[in-house]
């Protein structure tokens, strides 16, 4: 499991799109084969569920430290 965010936190903003429109798309295509009654595994449905997980999870860890960056840097007067 790690791995698999690790693999993620690798990837730059541009890459973790990609990956989120490419699995988007599959996870559409395996939905409608299931519905059809072309495929009986759901497997790999949940597999891309929770690979578009890690990498929104991954999007939004990286959205809040860009917010708290620039509210650390900022030093509070001290007493005196």
């Amino acid at each position: 499991m790690k791995e698999n965010a690790d693999k993620a936190r690798a990837l730059d903003a541009a890459e973790m799109a990609k990956q989120l429109r490419e699995s988007q798309e599959q996870n559409f295509r395996l939905r409608f084969h299931l519905s059809m009654g072309q495929t009986d595994g759901v497997k790999k449905i949940r597999q891309l569920r929770k690979e578009r997980a890690r990498i929104l999870t991954v999007q939004r860890e990286r959205e809040l430290l860009k917010s708290a960056a620039p509210a650390e840097s900022v030093k509070k007067p001290g007493k005196g």
